[in-house]
């Protein structure tokens, strides 16, 4: 999510208006040892006041009845003629010193019609006017006064309409983002040390960080990921130094009495930056460019209140961090790490399936293609392990148990670049399948994009890790064509980080309503970034998935607080029963009504059977996720969501019942398949699903360029059918159709038949 998984967090960590918002404070980073950063980083002077968007203002209706003091202004002058009064007020709109005016006190060429066309009908639909209006009317249609006169009623109306444009100075104030380090005063008070310890993946980096977390007396780890919080968590209680674990979701205090102990691991989300620590370890310090969640290393890294700040991450990012600290007067030691164990770039692509090896891993950039690998991996008889990103934390590790046991007869892993980070994996070699991925750019839009460098040294760097089996790493393409732009890719040097993630804060969006009451949350915040300003270091993080979330929820009566909280929730809006059961959540909360046990119970019709295939799978993979959000409000609303320990059990259950789905996903394709290729059958799972004959052909071909078609002693026709039969693709009388179809074809256009093709091929061999 773009906006914060903990409001509670925030709101300690946020500044006031007048603490961190005044315009008076520096705009331009300080200096240390006499050291001055670029001043290209700063603002300038005419983004200050820069013009807002004013297509996101939104008018607010008024009411058309009588005037408070009725028909007074009829009384003490004459009824106003509709027609003349029409004419007197397209001329007024038509003179350019009015409009000139009227931008001066903020209504722009777009404000000042949708003004006017509203000010127009007010005047001619009113009923009655206030006695003062009617009265400059009058005179003016009786040729007693200007038509200039008219102003200052039309901008009482426009204010009225167009609330924010009395309030712009306030409303900049309360945006303005450009000096986020004096938002943590807690952190200012202390001078803190930052180490960033930085080298590529498989360096050793984050285990010196931990080792000084684990000697300090008191320490904080943050994470990205669930996933790595637990295995600290897990490894300093192992390693005798108590540890409490704080994720969105769950709390563990592994104090008997529920004190919390001097340690946490956490998501970064997650993390105080109030309480005082004596270390605190940032993890994947790079992340702080994310689109989407880079506020939350920039408010770690600026908020902490620890004696010393540990930093980790590519070595992309020391000038900026470092740069950074210019603005706090916190100096930046830095220790250079390299790579523990080396890895290498294949000459040779893999091209075929048939030349895995264990130790493999195939990378794919989508659940399709991990659904049809696995498929083809299957049918040589050989058994891979899944690992994807929507698979709960509890199923990625016991897929990774899997691949990692030596004794298991899995020995390949197919997986998505959720590998990257939070698994232990012993890989010996990773296979890009593809060198494509979806991606959300900083303006929120959806595209593909070839993998950046820094993407593909995080995958390849999982081969040949430190303390797996694999002293040495190797990494290749699938495709021969991908090769040569995988090793391009490698050599280039990581793009340099330049900016850091902020968004606005509860606090902030509230500041914004009393000023805009009537707008709805979705619209506070696109106003809100609209009139933000940052200066060079920073930008604003897409609110996409919020206002997503926002707009779903607008028509349900919620205070402001909670509609803020409910919309940070982090869900996958692309499930459609996580959306139904968001929806269904906030109304039952709006009603007041706790979401109790049973509640939850009947609405995702508990218990759940085992998959029977992919599509079964991927809906129990959403009904986890519908507990991880009723988890995550729980904790922010624990009187409405009172069942958490219930929801956590049966969410570990379910978590079972996916593993046995994934350690059967190959069935469960073939079921998928089966289903799909049955007469009168339709099918939104993943798979493939020729709908006829001949385009069973045309995907039997394509897949020979991954391999699927051994090239031997046997004809054309015996392959080709034998690979379709195999896929499950074609049953012995869709081939018999597929003879006919071909034959057909091929004699009415005067071409060779199959049998004429088989007896060429029979005279070329003698």
């Amino acid at each position: 999510m773009a906006l914060s998984r903990c409001v509670l967090s925030l709101r300690r960590g946020s500044c006031s208006l007048l603490r961190g918002t005044a315009a008076s404070l520096p705009r331009c980073h300080g200096s240390v040892l006499g050291s001055r950063p670029p001043p290209s980083r700063c603002c300038s002077e005419d983004s200050r006041h820069r013009s807002p968007d004013t297509s996101l203002f939104v008018p607010v209706s008024l009411r058309t009845d009588s005037a408070a003091d009725g028909a007074v202004g009829a009384e003490l002058t004459q009824p106003l003629d509709k027609g003349e009064l029409l004419k007197v007020l397209n001329k007024f709109y038509k003179r350019k010193e009015m409009q000139k005016l009227a931008a001066d006190q903020g209504l722009d060429a777009r404000l000042f019609h949708q003004a006017f066309i509203s000010f127009r009908k007010y005047v001619l639909e009113m009923n009655s006017l206030s006695a003062d209006l009617h009265i400059i009317l009058s005179d003016i249609c009786c040729g007693a006064g200007h038509i200039d006169d008219i102003f200052p009623y039309f901008m009482r109306h426009a204010k009225q309409i167009f609330p924010m444009v009395d309030c712009m100075d306030d409303l900049r104030k309360i945006s303005d983002l450009r000096v986020p380090v004096n938002w943590y005063p807690e952190a200012r008070a202390i001078q803190r040390k930052i180490i960033f310890h930085a080298g590529p993946t498989n360096s050793g980096k984050t285990y010196h960080a931990i080792q000084r977390y684990l000697e300090a007396k008191s320490g904080v780890y943050c994470g990205p990921l669930k996933l790595l919080a637990h295995e600290i968590f897990e490894k300093s209680n192992s390693a005798g130094v108590p540890c409490d674990l704080v994720t969105g979701e769950e709390r563990i205090f592994v104090d008997p009495e529920g004190r919390q102990s001097s340690h946490v691991a956490c998501t970064i989300e997650m993390c105080s930056v109030t309480t005082p620590y004596e270390v605190a370890v940032i993890d994947e310090i790079q992340m702080i460019k994310d689109p989407s969640r880079g506020w939350a290393w920039t408010r770690a890294l600026l908020g902490l209140c620890a004696e010393e700040i540990h930093v980790c991450g590519e070595a992309a990012a020391i000038n900026f961090i470092t740069e950074l600290m210019y603005t706090t007067g916190e100096e930046v030691e830095v220790n250079n790490y390299k790579r523990l164990t080396p890895f290498s770039i294949s000459d040779r692509a893999l091209e075929n399936l048939d030349n895995l090896e264990p130790g493999d891993c195939i990378v794919c950039f989508s659940k399709n293609d991990i659904y049809s690998v696995s498929r083809q991996i299957e049918i040589r008889g050989q058994e891979c392990a899944v690992i994807y990103g929507s698979l709960p934390p509890g199923t990625k590790l016991a897929q990774a148990k899997k691949f990692n046991d030596p004794g298991d007869p899995c020995k390949i892993l197919v997986a998505t670049d959720a590998i990257g980070m939070g698994l232990n994996l012993s890989i010996r070699r990773i296979i890009f399948n593809s060198l494509v991925k979806p991606n959300v750019n900083e303006k929120g839009e959806k595209e593909l994009v070839t993998i950046s460098t820094s993407q593909a040294l995080q995958i390849a760097g999982r081969a040949g890790r430190f303390s797996s089996v694999f002293k040495e790493g190797m990494v290749t393409t699938m495709h021969r064509e991908d090769l040569p732009v995988l090793k391009e890719i490698l050599c280039k040097p990581v793009d340099p980080i330049e900016t850091a993630g902020l968004h606005p804060t509860a606090e902030q969006i509230e500041m914004f309503a009393y000023h805009l009451p009537e707008a709805t949350l979705s619209n506070l915040i696109d106003i809100f970034v609209s009139l933000s300003q940052v200066d060079g270091l920073y930008f604003v993080c897409n609110i996409d998935d919020f206002k997503f979330l926002a707009d779903m929820i607008q028509h349900i009566p919620l205070n402001l607080r909670s509609r803020y909280v409910f919309c940070t929730a982090p869900i996958n809006k692309k499930q459609p029963f996580v959306c139904t059961s968001f929806l269904k959540f906030a109304r039952q909360f709006s009603r007041d009504e706790p979401l109790t046990f049973d509640w939850v119970c009947r609405h995702i019709s508990w218990p759940l059977v085992a998959p029977k295939n992919i599509k079964d799978l991927v809906h129990l993979e959403a009904v986890h996720d519908v507990l991880d959000l009723y988890l995550w409000l729980s904790y922010r609303f624990m009187d409405m969501f009172p069942d958490a320990n219930l929801v956590r059990e049966i969410q570990q259950e379910l978590d079972g019942t996916i593993q046995v789905g994934v350690r059967n996903i190959t069935r469960l394709i073939r079921a998928t398949e089966a289903h799909a290729s049955s007469p009168g059958s339709e099918s939104n799972t993943p798979g493939p699903r020729p709908h006829s004959p001949l385009q069973a052909l045309r995907r039997a071909r394509s897949s020979k360029a991954q391999g699927s078609i051994k090239e031997g002693n046997k004809t054309m026709e015996n392959s080709l059918s034998s690979r379709l039969v195999q896929e499950g693709l074609l049953t012995p009388e869709l081939l018999q159709q597929l003879q006919k179809e071909w034959t057909r074809d091929n004699s009415q256009n005067g071409n060779f038949t199959p049998g004429t093709v088989t007896k060429i091929k029979k005279k070329k061999k003698k």
